[in-house]
């Protein structure tokens, strides 16, 4: 069997079965195995009931002594409790829907209970727990079981046992990377790496296996960011623009003073433009600092030398704010701009409209979303592009704009401070500009850091906001509940049932809708702009509003499950409030009472500036966090953390050079001898031409 293989070759994998694995974005064996566990269960021995502690998954070894009884709570509802003891003490079962466990159990005989401990009216209750055989413990206890991301209809277990068929049928007969590097980076071979990261003899194992994993995702993304600054190097810029004194004339109109951050970016930036060579520049900054007037000033210039200059946004509603934003300032100062929106909820008049427009060149500055990239959409000079918030231009991208023969100037907008030395090897493509300073008027956010007693406070607080006007976020890390056992991780907060919790929590009169990536787009897109619009009032959401909208309202932000984050996502995530003229808050609740979980939170109340965080996120990283915490930013790797691992994302860097080296520039990449020949082959077939850096 081979890594591009369909799905459908496993044994027992239908086209119903596939169907679900293709809801997973599983197509192939290669898909397969690169679903990674995102979490381990850790199956620990028996405790006493004396011992058992809340929010925990334990194993007791207990007698019934209470036959089962069920009651009816409420249609569709049944709850089946008993009664154990051991020689410490006795604790209560229960089970949900599932009358018929009660055939499973009799009274005076001993089990062994698995499941989450929590504390009811002071009695300790596990809650829905496995019966487990004892022999079926023995083979489970002290090893790591993973836990698969799902979806409906399939079941860890199921996964579990397609991975395992997998990896034994699989030909990995040649490693890609080379053995010198291997040995000096201590990598083991493929098949080791893929076995161990999904079934782990222990802990110590799996993360040998996951630093193999995580370097070969860096090696490849470094090696195509060589690729792009090989490419970068070699662009002329075959008609430099012309410094224009109506640029400053705009910057002393404006109603307050530039940062002396964004002044020396701006002078970046119009030096770019008048070079021989075409700007790749990216400006990193918190939001707030300043990014997008500077970004309007090189379309201003651009528009004086008389070409075309383009805004890319992640959002529809995002890129119909910046239209609006553009337009505004053109009426306002009296600016050159004929803007133009066109994104893909346009009707097709509309989009003729605008592509006319465009390809005749009435229209000058261009706003839209990814529709700018569609074949049809010609320019008539276009020389500058700017992407803002998770947009990155990668190889096909730039060859988009070169088969309509332009080579534009590109300057990309990032919200997410990343620590220096990270970014050097992040960006290595382009040139980096730092806005590390705020406008003197802006009111910094107020934060804290609470456990779950402060939620009710939190509730009260919100409405108290919507009553004088203004708007709330609430963060959830998952869409919907799941059902399965999760390790020793506490139950995490679920988009959908929330929603339904905090409508009945709050007074009918507030708003409250939510918000996941799993919508379809014009859903997602709809609900945006109804928040935009201010026809609701609260918004439950995933992390998916981390970027595409702008509402300057919203003042309050609350997250739940905070330890399940980083830190420099929860800072991307606080930059959703803070936006307009009001004082804004930030609550982060969590669930955790570990000291190094509640020290990296503290961060987050002490300090408001992205950069001091995100060095602090790098610094505070531990072991610990492999898969607890949700990834940050635009660089959305399967395993691999920036923060967390940045060690290795130096050794790859290293590595990624070298490989680079040898292959295009001395010539291995074709000498079937070498081994580096092995690498250069996987990454051509596998990984070039499906690196698409939007996307990360």
């Amino acid at each position: 069997m081979y890594l591009n293989d369909p799905i459908t070759a496993l044994k027992g994998i239908g086209e119903k079965t596939a169907a679900l694995y293709h809801k997973l974005n599983i197509f192939t064996v290669n898909d397969l195995i690169r679903h990674y566990p995102r979490d381990y269960e850790e199956w620990r021995d028996t405790v006493k009931i004396g011992e058992l502690r809340a929010n925990q998954v334990h194993a007791v070894r207990a007698m019934v002594i209470s036959a089962p009884q069920t009651v009816h709570i409420r249609k569709n509802m049944t709850i089946t409790t008993l009664r154990v003891k051991d020689d410490s003490g006795a604790c209560d079962i229960t089970y949900f829907n599932m009358p018929y466990i009660k055939n499973s159990i009799q009274p005076g005989r001993q089990y062994i209970f698995r499941g989450r401990v929590m504390l009811k009216n002071n009695r300790m209750t596990i809650d829905q727990p496995k019966i487990v055989s004892p022999h079926e413990f023995a083979q489970n206890v002290n090893r790591l079981s993973p836990i698969y991301p799902t979806t409906k209809g399939l079941t860890i277990a199921a996964i579990t046992k397609t991975v395992r068929a997998a990896i034994d049928a699989l030909d990995f007969a040649e490693d890609y990377i080379p053995e010198s590097m291997r040995v000096e980076y201590g990598l083991p071979g493929l098949k080791d790496a893929q076995s161990g990261i999904h079934f782990p003899t222990d802990r110590e194992a799996m993360l040998a296996c996951r630093k193999r994993v995580v370097f070969e995702e860096f090696l490849f993304f470094i090696v195509s960011v060589l690729f792009l600054k090989d490419m970068a190097t070699q662009e002329i810029n075959d008609a430099p623009m012309m410094r224009i004194d109506a640029c400053q004339d705009l910057i002393d109109q404006l109603p307050y003073e530039l940062t002396n951050a964004q002044k020396k970016v701006w002078a970046q930036i119009e030096e770019d433009l008048c070079s021989t060579h075409l700007m790749n520049r990216l400006i990193q900054g918190d939001v707030g600092s300043g990014k997008t007037i500077v970004a309007i000033l090189a379309m201003f210039m651009c528009v004086m030398n008389h070409h075309q200059a383009a805004f890319m946004a992640p959002t529809e509603v995002l890129a119909k704010q910046h239209y609006e934003s553009i337009t505004k300032l053109t009426e306002t100062y009296g600016l050159p701009f004929k803007p133009v929106l066109l994104t893909g909820s346009l009707t097709a008049k509309e989009k003729r409209r605008a592509k006319e427009g465009i390809v005749l060149g009435t229209c000058n500055v261009i706003v839209g979303t990814q529709a700018l990239l569609q074949d049809d959409v010609d320019f008539y000079d276009l020389r500058l592009v700017i992407t803002d918030e998770q947009h990155r231009f990668g190889v096909k991208q730039r060859e988009t704009f070169a088969q309509k023969g332009i080579q534009p100037h590109i300057l990309v907008m990032s919200a997410t401070p990343i620590p220096r030395t990270l970014a050097l090897i992040l960006y290595g493509d382009l040139d980096i500009s730092v806005m590390d300073e705020l406008p003197a008027n802006r009111l910094p956010i107020k934060n804290c850091v609470v456990n779950t007693d402060f939620r009710k406070k939190a509730y009260e607080f919100i409405a108290k906001e919507v009553a004088n006007g203004r708007q709330a976020y609430v963060i959830c890390p998952m869409v919907e509940a799941n059902e399965e056992i999760m390790g020793d991780q506490p139950v995490l907060e679920n988009v959908v049932e929330y929603t339904e919790k905090l409508k009945k929590a709050l007074p009918d009169t507030v708003r409250v809708e939510y918000l996941h990536g799993q919508m379809n787009p014009k859903a997602k897109n709809y609900v945006m702009e109804e928040y935009a619009a201010h026809h609701i009032d609260v918004l439950v959401s995933t992390t998916v509003i981390e970027v595409g909208i702008n509402v300057p309202n919203a003042t309050v932000m609350l997250v739940e499950n905070a330890e399940r984050f980083g830190l420099a996502q929860l800072h991307q995530l606080r930059g959703r409030v803070g936006r307009g003229k009001e004082q804004s808050y930030c609550i982060f609740i969590t669930t955790s009472n570990q000291n190094d979980t509640l020290e990296r939170l503290q961060v987050l109340n002490k300090s408001n500036d992205g950069f001091f965080i995100s060095s602090e996120d790098m610094r505070l990283r531990g072991p610990g966090d492999l898969f607890g915490i949700r990834q940050s930013g635009q660089f959305q790797f399967q395993l691999g953390d920036i923060y967390q691992d940045a060690a290795i994302l130096q050794e790859a860097q290293r590595c990624a050079e070298r490989l680079y080296d040898a292959c295009l520039h001395d010539g291995a990449a074709e000498d079937e001898s070498s081994e580096y020949h092995a690498f250069w082959k996987h990454y051509e077939e596998n990984t070039a031409a499906n690196f698409d850096f939007i996307n990360i």
